[in-house]
């Protein structure tokens, strides 16, 4: 809102603009702490609204017409479907209260109707954080203002997190729910990594991590992590806040770099040299940590490898054969702290909101399945990542860098099915 006095400083409608931001943020306080269905379907739709509103304040521009009527079909219709959960849930439990919910549900166990409920819940979850294949409305709302971009990305679109998070008792029972949340939640942060890769523009970049978070949220929570999920979302919000923010810097700071400095693109052998030891390291830590606090549940070691997987595509770029001995031991260092910080936050996370959450359940055949999948779809994404400089420009991959950089043309397709052409030119 700060941010907003200034950016927004001489428009027209000026005052109308902090009245909107100003409701939303009241609307999703309300969303956080409702107790009951009730509540959280009646603040969701209100936040849909206000946020409608705001991507509208540019109503003269086609480009935001099309992202908020897409945003309010994808948006609303997640509403429509918690509604008919809700009913649902009411009719197994004789309560629209969450907690008794989640109470009876421990005690009765869940009953056919109450499992449709359940499914229908991941189902709101998933459109309400854009995941795949439904997440192209996230990376068209930048013909808002950047408050408005940054409120969304920052703030509403853990809303499915969130939803999920509350309801994490009555989700963990489904063993078909939590296993949709882990393909769908991993594939989408997959998918949204890669795309970023292409883009150029700043704000499309972001917008395209966001996807890919919000992939990784629903990952979390479909592994029974609900404490670091809750983390993850402070974590994310506070850094994609302060990035949407500072992105017309950052354009001015790379603007100015007349002659950028040469790049260190490394080699398969580093990369794999890379790999081995952002593994070995993470290994040590995590063994100490394990002797120091406690034993870790194979869900939350296996997301630290997925982790420091990510991190060794930093530390790929410091042992690259013509980088410099200063950048070679500082990626090693930044490997080591992410590590470290990684085993320290989980901690602290547990601690803080284990105790109101359910455990990580044990994996099972199915689970353990997943889990392996995950860390190897990760490991060979991160792979491909470090090689980018190496494989994305070569001749060969120019047609698979543009269908790439179009997210394979599945907005386009959304566009089509829901006449967001015919929206933007008849508006």
């Amino acid at each position: 809102m700060r941010y907003s006095r200034s950016y927004l400083d001489g428009e027209a409608q000026e005052g109308r603009f902090h009245a909107l931001m100003l409701a939303t943020l009241a609307t999703a306080l309300f969303f956080v702490q409702s107790g009951s269905l009730i509540a959280l379907i009646l603040s969701s739709a209100l936040v849909g609204l206000g946020l409608k509103r705001l991507l509208l304040f540019y109503s003269a521009r086609p480009e935001a017409r099309r992202a908020a009527t897409k945003f309010a079909l994808v948006w609303h219709g997640a509403d429509a479907v918690l509604v008919l959960a809700a009913l649902l849930l009411a009719a197994s439990y004789g309560t629209g209260n969450v907690a008794s919910i989640v109470m009876a549900s421990a005690d009765l166990g869940l009953t056919p109707i109450a499992s449709l409920a359940v499914a229908l819940i991941v189902l709101a979850a998933a459109l309400k954080t854009a995941a795949f294949p439904l997440h192209g409305w996230l990376t068209e709302v930048m013909e808002a203002p950047t408050p408005v971009s940054a409120l969304l990305h920052a703030g509403i679109i853990n809303s499915g997190g969130v939803l999920l998070i509350v309801l994490a008792g009555l989700v963990q029972q489904s063993p078909g729910a939590m296993a949709a949340l882990v393909m769908i939640g991993g594939f989408t942060a997959l998918f949204g990594a890669a795309v970023m890769l292409t883009q150029s523009a700043v704000k499309t970049s972001l917008a395209w991590s966001t996807v890919s978070q919000m992939g990784f949220l629903l990952l979390q929570c479909g592994l029974g992590l609900w404490a670091l999920a809750l983390l993850h979302i402070i974590a994310h919000s506070l850094y994609k806040a302060h990035a949407f923010l500072s992105s017309g810097g950052a354009v001015q700071a790379v603007a100015g770099l007349r002659r950028p400095g040469p790049i260190a693109v490394p080699s398969v052998g580093a990369v794999l040299r890379s790999f081995a030891l952002a593994l070995a390291l993470y290994l040590v830590i995590a063994t100490l940590f394990t002797v120091l606090i406690g034993p870790k549940t194979a869900q939350a070691l296996a997301l630290g490898t997925i982790l420091i997987l990510g991190v060794a595509y930093l530390v790929a770029q410091g042992l690259a054969d013509h980088a410099p001995a200063e950048l070679t031991k500082r990626t090693v260092l930044a490997s080591l702290g992410a590590a470290v910080t990684y085993f320290s936050f989980q901690a602290a996370a547990q601690a803080i909101w284990g105790p109101a959450l359910p455990p990580a359940p044990a994996p099972g055949p199915l689970e353990w399945a997943l889990l392996v999948l995950a860390v190897a779809s990760f490991g060979l994404v991160a792979f491909a990542q470090a090689l980018f400089p190496l494989w994305a420009h070569h001749p060969s991959m120019a047609g698979l860098r543009v269908h790439l950089a179009n997210g394979f043309y599945l907005n386009a397709l959304l566009d089509r099915a829901i006449g967001g052409f015919r929206n933007a030119k008849s508006n």
